[in-house]
């Protein structure tokens, strides 16, 4: 472990929020334009099996900071009273706890100055009774700063998803910022409009906000002058956590008129098939919130178009925010990170969200870049999110997290590895699914019901499940048991 501050790189760390992992140009993807993701991909590594931990918000970014998985946190949603569908995981359920050890708590030890911007989702969004107990209105900076600092962030500028910006009783950095603007009241209505479970959930549409004052643009603004204001002396982990392209599908209106005739392709939307008892429950959970009765190929690609606009302004910013970091001499002496806490389905199977183990889901986009950059390339091998904690101690030479999961990538990186991860894990209520070179499988944990099995090389769209195929039944056996024994550790 190194002891001498000054001599560590710096770590620019960004992280969006349901990012599909194969909407970005890097990927192959025709339409949707990424040249600043593009160029970070062809100045490092792009590993193309990266899990998340959990196709769900806080479970995931629980994993990611202790580099543990779901189970062992006993973090299953994104609050422990959400535990609604699946009662009977509701004596397992926690909530993120900042007694953790974390990896920005290990940077900190080793003279880490620690910056983050945008979304943290260590907490659930306040209930009605809590903005009543706190005189009608929340200031997310003064119930919340606090609180997510003593996870390891010294500096904190906490944005939460864009659906706290419906209500006047939320405060935020960035609902105080568009009243100065005189734009709150019509992004408010806005935000009603497309809220959580109404008919018009997953409608598309253009912001009402114009680009330079989007969410997506405020946060980077913010990093960007954190980046041009602080004092050089520590070397600097800075997260700058993007709320989009997370729902509402709302898109700023220059990327908006870019995509407006683009010839986007609406997936197949033909549902699953329901295997069991068991999936066939939870995939009526996941068609009724996907609101699959209104799916239609327009209004899917209609949505589609909006998410795309997302994803290239996010794109554009982090060309910005790496632009200042060269401006500041600082480029040469940093690491780039960029990943997300899951995907988006984006119609495909007739889903929208996230909330199963579907590669458009579960797989998430990670490119990781060393300040001098490597040759480039691809590492088709799997990975994980817990791997990135793991990752980040050791650019910083700080101590590994304790019983961590996670397995550092930086041999992988340079191409110098010499072994590579069989498994990856992720877990939603009580639904666990396991990722090898070859196969996912999915298992129902209190019953020990087989729900899913796919060929990933001769299925990548995950079309046929085989977990009922006679000739399969050997394997499905010895992936339950390989489940079962990484969940133990």
């Amino acid at each position: 472990m190194k002891t001498d501050s000054s001599s560590r790189p710096n770590i620019l760390f960004i992280f969006s929020d349901q990012h599909r992992h194969d909407v970005m140009g890097c990927a192959g993807h025709p339409l949707v334009s990424t040249p600043n993701l593009d160029a970070l991909a062809a100045r490092g590594r792009r590993f193309t099996k990266a899990w998340c931990q959990s196709p769900i918000c806080q479970p995931s970014r629980a994993s990611l900071i202790t580099g543990k998985h779901p189970y062992d946190l006993g973090v299953f949603y994104n609050d422990a009273s959400s535990a609604t569908h699946a009662s009977k995981d509701l004596d397992e359920a926690g909530e993120i706890e900042a007694v953790w050890p974390t990896f920005m708590k290990q940077l900190q030890a080793v003279g880490y100055e620690t910056a983050t911007f945008g979304k943290t989702h260590y907490h659930g969004i306040p209930t009605r009774d809590d903005v009543k107990a706190a005189g009608g209105r929340i200031d997310f900076a003064e119930r919340y700063d606090d609180e997510v600092r003593s996870f390891g962030w010294d500096h904190v500028e906490e944005e939460y998803d864009k659906y706290v910006h419906s209500a006047r009783s939320f405060q935020t950095p960035y609902a105080k910022y568009l009243q100065e603007l005189g734009l709150a009241d019509a992004y408010r209505e806005q935000i009603k409009g497309v809220f959580r479970l109404t008919p018009s959930h997953w409608r598309g549409e253009t912001s009402v906000v114009p680009q330079e004052h989007d969410l997506t643009t405020f946060l980077a603004d913010r990093a960007i002058n954190w980046l041009d204001t602080r004092e050089q002396e520590k070397p600097f982990l800075l997260k700058l956590a993007f709320v989009q392209p997370h729902v509402p599908l709302i898109d700023d209106p220059t990327w908006a008129a870019y995509y407006a005739d683009a010839d986007i392709q609406v997936p197949d939307l033909t549902p699953p098939a329901e295997s069991c008892a068991e999936w066939a429950d939870y995939l009526a959970l996941l068609a009724g919130h996907s609101q699959r009765e209104t799916m239609t190929p327009e209004f899917v690609r209609e949505g589609i178009r909006h998410y795309f606009g997302m994803v290239s302004l996010i794109d554009q910013q982090i060309g910005n925010v790496v632009a200042t970091l060269e401006a500041l001499g600082q480029l040469k002496n940093t690491w780039i990170i960029y990943t997300c806490d899951h995907g988006e389905m984006l119609g495909t199977h007739g889903l929208w969200a996230k909330m199963n183990f579907y590669q458009g889901s579960a797989q998430v986009p990670l490119i990781i870049v060393p300040p001098a950059g490597t040759a480039g390339g691809l590492d088709d091998n799997v990975a994980e999110l817990t791997d990135v904690a793991a990752t980040i101690v050791d650019i910083a030479g700080a101590a590994p997290l304790p019983g961590a999961r996670g397995e550092s990538l930086l041999a992988r990186v340079h191409g110098q590895a010499t072994a590579m991860r069989e498994l990856s894990y992720s877990r939603i209520q009580s639904y666990a699914a396991l990722r090898t070179a070859q196969y996912r499988f999915t298992m129902e944990m209190h019953s020990g019901a087989a729900c899913e099995l796919f060929d990933m090389n001769d299925d990548p769209a995950e079309v046929t499940n085989l977990v009922n195929d006679p000739s399969r039944t050997h394997l499905v056996e010895e992936l339950k048991t390989a489940l079962v024994d990484l969940q133990r550790g």
